[in-house]
């Protein structure tokens, strides 16, 4: 890390670390909230992100069981987190997990680390939600990250525990002087952190919108933790915003809009503590807010329109049984099912089971998937049509102040 590229931030300083060939700069990042200026073009989106926010939130809270939506959900934002971090999995490889781990083979070690961020997501997202669960904390981030790094790769790096020794960001493999951007030492830790949880839970005069981009910077600037870093300040966004309750249902997940302009992601984060960039950074992750606000209410609509398609496909075959309809339900859930599966889930027999699939099979609900390169058993099924509102890439979202009749410009390392 060059100390000279950071000589004229506003956001932190650079300290010497060591002496001799060892010594190297570290920047510390000044404790928030920072003194910004809030002009009348980055009000206009802010504007735009908090009214597709709001429309979200209102769809959101009128689902009679949300859970449905939820779950899937947040399935798609631990692939796309994991993703930026480098790991390869798709959706259908989390499909089979599910269904049966024996059959991912070298994609194993990929998925699992993806069902961990699930698994650490969803326990984040229950304690939120509880009144008995652990408050919006550092404690609750620590045990965040115990189950994220539970048996994969980084289970070496202190799990559930903030790091004790020096870490550094940079190209894979180099070493701290090759690296880029170097947080600070872990001396500097407590009270970066203290600083961190108190601004989560005391009121401040600018809108929450820019307090959690705010949250999430200052966390990646501190990188408190060997590894994971990355994933747990994406997850950081959506728990400040259920915290503040400007989401009661956690519907918008921005790894996607991360995941589609990486480079500038990351090239807002670095600007930030280089030179003061907040306008920057907040112009983009607002416009992100707006982007992935528009997208996730248009697959709930879509999502909300097939389950009543559904419905009235198995209502006009006359196979709309209260056990079909349970089944139906589960598959808003996961799309994805196997025989017995089925059985577990109503307390039938095989056979019971077997002949409800059917009826799914006939009605054009469910499809036979069999996966190349795996066990022809048990036999799987998935819902296709839910399946690939789940997996598109995007549904053409336009920016702030674009009309909804023109897509977004942008793709990765364009101007968005």
């Amino acid at each position: 890390m060059e100390p000279r590229q950071f000589a004229g931030s506003s956001t932190g300083h650079v300290r010497r670390i060591g002496s001799g060939e060892l010594a190297y700069w570290a920047f510390i990042p000044n404790p928030l909230p920072p003194k910004l200026t809030l002009d009348t073009e980055l009000v206009n989106v802010l504007d735009e992100a908090t009214l597709a926010l709001g429309r979200l939130d209102g769809i959101g809270s009128q689902l009679s069981n949300p859970y449905l939506l939820i779950r899937p959900f947040t399935r798609r934002e631990a692939l796309l987190s994991s993703r930026i971090e480098g790991t390869q999995a798709e959706l259908t490889d989390l499909l089979l997990f599910q269904l049966d781990t024996e059959s991912l083979g070298e994609r194993d070690r990929d998925v699992r680390e993806v069902m961990n961020l699930v698994g650490a997501t969803e326990f984040a997202l229950e304690q939120i939600a509880s009144p008995g669960g652990l408050p919006m904390s550092l404690r609750l981030l620590r045990e965040v990250h115990r189950r994220l790094l539970h048996g994969v790769r980084g289970q070496e790096r202190t799990p559930g525990e903030f790091r004790r020794s020096q870490n550094w960001i940079g190209l894979p493999g180099c070493l701290l002087r090759q690296a880029a951007f170097i947080p600070p030492p872990a001396e500097e830790l407590p009270d970066l952190l203290g600083n961190l949880e108190r601004y989560i839970h005391q009121p401040h005069e600018y809108p929450l919108l820019v307090r959690a981009a705010l949250v999430h910077y200052q966390f990646e600037a501190i990188h408190p933790f060997q590894d994971g870093n990355g994933r747990i300040g994406r997850l950081l966004i959506v728990l400040c915003l259920l915290h503040w309750k400007v989401l009661r249902c956690p519907l918008l997940w921005l790894s996607a809009y991360f995941e589609r302009h990486r480079d500038q992601y990351y090239d807002h984060l670095l600007a930030v503590s280089q030179h003061g960039a907040w306008r920057e950074w907040l112009m983009f992750f607002l416009r992100g807010v707006y982007q992935e606000s528009v997208d996730a209410l248009r697959r709930v609509e879509a999502i909300m329109d097939l389950q009543q398609k559904w419905r009235d496909r198995l209502l006009a075959t006359r196979q709309r049984s209260a056990k079909a309809l349970k089944v139906l339900e589960n598959l808003f859930v996961w799309p994805a099912v196997t025989i017995p599966q089925v059985q577990r889930l109503l307390g039938v027999s095989y056979r019971a089971a077997k002949m409800l699939v059917d009826r799914l099979i006939a009605a054009g609900i469910l499809t036979r998937w069999q996966p190349p390169q795996v066990r022809p058993r048990p036999r799987w099924f998935v819902a296709s049509e839910l399946l690939e509102i789940l997996a598109a890439d995007t549904v053409n979202a336009p920016s702030p102040g674009q009309s909804e009749n023109h897509r977004a410009a942008g793709g990765q390392g364009e101007a968005v």
